[in-house]
């Protein structure tokens, strides 16, 4: 009898082949509607390809560095000794010897999670000599003199974000995990890739923007920010939303949360398990939650200060006419921070004490130290913004949405191209990830008062300097009690930052660092048992954040019952719950409103009448 198995065995690789054949054929196809679809997309007219001049930021590092030559010597010989013994290192290994790796990723670097990464040793290589290879190009650009300050951060950056580009985990021959998909699945991977990023091109009208998550997952008001509340007033800029008590008493003095306008409220209520709007509720707080407009072509004269009177100032009026309480406590989120800073300034110089404590997530209000966002606020890259928002009137939310991405490109852009594009995985649904896509528009004339009065010029910290509502503001006038919250791992509102604003104000302040980023380091229910926070109760004043560091004290889990017991302090006595539909104001519709939903819409052209929208 024959031997059937070479047989079934030529039969299985045949089929394979022809898989991989008709697999191929797919991705000529799809790779040549790719090319017409971008080139269909692309403007008619001439684009500059460098608006943010950083061709120019690395021709004067090229000219200080070549201002000495034996520096370069020096660090290419460096960089040829680290290959050598990466080689020789290799070979030890190859010949069975056990050998430590050179050079690792640093802690909660994802891109080399796999095991072929460390048990094969071509792979292992790879990764050993880009790590090195990287860490050298960033060190040599670090260590250039004579560079002024902006344009050493520039150059700093950039390099980075270059570095961060070129990772072998970033193409198709040096990703271990996709060849043993494409093996795997006979190139199947490569055709779904090609269809997402065909798909991501059309939705981007010619950009590739990938998928961070399954849209259709996520729904505002149904599945993600659904705690209960009512629409009680709203203006061209804003709603205010008051939420349902959940609790028979609450403190006398209503508790008003000022988000960023730069995003979406809701980031503080996505969902039940880790609503920050719903567990203040739950400690017996009346909350209400400013959710600010998607601007269009008809906000283009809303101003910083537009913010502050259409925004702080006429919720509180709102306030007190729907429950009848004039004082209140507050809290500003990141920019929202920034505002409510401005408005307690402002306050204080027409002699108003309405909010009687005051909280700051993540807030910056001196911008010396105010992290990699220092990059795209110098002359050149603001020019650029405002040419940008020229003829629609606002800055289209996609682009900042690009702008913060670049800030952690590993994980929100190139993880992305290697799941989607690489893998041919689809999305997987995440509500943070919804929230974060959920880009909003800014409106020109605030977003370059706010770029160039606080990141640029850095004129909140200095008396006076700046005006509002006709009056000069002077934050060292503020007596309000203050809590400051900043992120141990925060790289928007770093930690240095934040420690400034301990010395800002005149009246008492208490800091407290929080585990985690700019997120998570706020966003952290006590039920999810994670993370930690450090205090610092002795009576010193500190010059540095590493000081106070030093002599806090550390806790674990969420800060959030820590800071209830201090605002619970400064919330007045208990009164009976108030209900949102039993107001002065009528509820104009349910919580979380109309605003919140409307999504942000690209500029098209047209006629700006100050009326319509695109």
């Amino acid at each position: 009898m024959p031997n059937k198995e070479p047989l079934e065995s030529n039969q299985e690789a045949l089929e394979a082949s022809k898989e991989f054949a008709e697999n191929f054929a797919k991705i000529a196809a799809q790779s040549q509607a790719l090319v017409t679809e971008f080139l269909n997309n692309q403007p008619k007219t001439p684009i500059d390809p460098d608006p943010a001049h950083v061709g120019k930021t690395f021709m004067d590092l090229m000219n200080r560095m070549m201002a000495d030559p034996a520096k370069i010597v020096e660090a290419q010989a460096a960089l040829w000794k680290n290959y050598m013994d990466l080689w020789q290192n290799a070979a030890r290994r190859a010949s069975g010897e056990e050998t430590k790796p050179l050079v690792s990723p640093e802690s909660g670097d994802k891109r080399f999670k796999s095991e072929e990464w460390s048990q094969n040793q071509i792979f292992d290589y790879i990764k050993q000599s880009y790590l090195m290879t990287a860490n050298w190009i960033q060190d040599t650009v670090a260590d250039v003199d004579g560079l002024d300050e902006q344009t050493k951060k520039k150059a700093d950056f950039y390099t980075k974000i270059y570095t961060e580009a070129l990772s072998p985990s970033n193409f198709f021959w040096s990703n271990p995990d996709v060849l043993k998909k494409t093996m795997d699945t006979k190139g199947e991977n490569l055709v779904h890739g090609l269809e997402n990023m065909l798909d991501d091109l059309k939705r981007g009208k010619g950009q590739i923007s990938p998928k961070m998550t399954d849209d259709s997952a996520f729904e505002v008001g149904r599945n993600i920010a659904v705690t209960p509340g009512k629409v009680i007033f709203e203006n061209d800029l804003m709603q205010l939303l008051q939420y349902e008590p959940t609790t028979k008493e609450v403190y006398k003095r209503p508790l008003l949360i000022t988000p960023p306008w730069i995003n979406k409220f809701y980031i503080l209520d996505l969902k039940s398990e880790n609503s920050f709007i719903k567990w203040c509720t739950e400690q017996g707080y009346t909350v209400f939650v400013i959710s600010w407009v998607n601007p269009d072509e008809r906000h283009v004269d809303k101003t910083f200060e537009s913010y502050m009177s259409e925004g702080i100032l006429a919720a509180l009026d709102a306030i007190e006419r729907t429950i009848g309480e004039k004082e209140v406590t507050a809290i500003g989120y990141c920019i929202g921070g920034t505002l409510m800073a401005s408005t307690l300034a402002y306050l204080a110089a027409i002699g108003e004490d309405r909010i009687k404590a005051c909280t700051f997530f993540a807030t910056q209000l001196d911008f010396t130290e105010a992290g990699d966002l220092l990059v795209f606020t110098d002359e050149d890259h603001i020019k650029m913004v405002e040419e940008r928002m020229k003829d629609s009137g606002y800055l289209e939310g996609k682009e900042m949405a690009n702008t913060f991405n670049l800030l952690r490109s590993n994980d929100l852009i190139w993880s992305f191209v290697i799941n989607n594009y690489m893998l041919g995985k689809s999305p997987f649904p995440f509500d943070l990830l919804y929230w974060n896509s959920d880009a909003t528009n800014m409106p020109h004339k605030m977003h370059s008062f706010y770029l160039r009065n606080m990141y640029q010029k850095n004129l909140l910290q200095e008396p006076g300097a700046l005006t509002l509502g006709g009056q000069p503001i002077d934050l060292k006038k503020v007596k309000t009690p203050v809590f400051i919250q900043a992120s141990k791992e925060d790289h928007i509102a770093p930690f240095k930052s934040v420690f400034k604003n301990t010395k800002m104000f005149s009246g008492p302040t208490e800091l407290m660092l929080a585990g985690s980023g700019h997120i998570a380091g706020v966003i952290n229910h006590p039920a999810a048992k994670k993370y930690q926070y450090w205090t610092n109760t002795k009576k010193k004043k500190y010059d540095t954040p590493e000081e106070w560091l030093a002599d806090a004290t550390e806790h674990p889990g969420s800060w959030w019952p820590y800071w209830d017991k201090w605002l619970s302090k400064k919330s007045g006595p208990k009164v009976p719950a108030r209900d949102p539909s039993k107001g002065k104001l009528k509820p104009i519709e349910d919580a979380p409103g109309s605003y919140v939903k409307i999504k942000a819409k690209p500029y098209t052209g047209g006629k700006k009448d100050g009326g319509g929208s695109t």
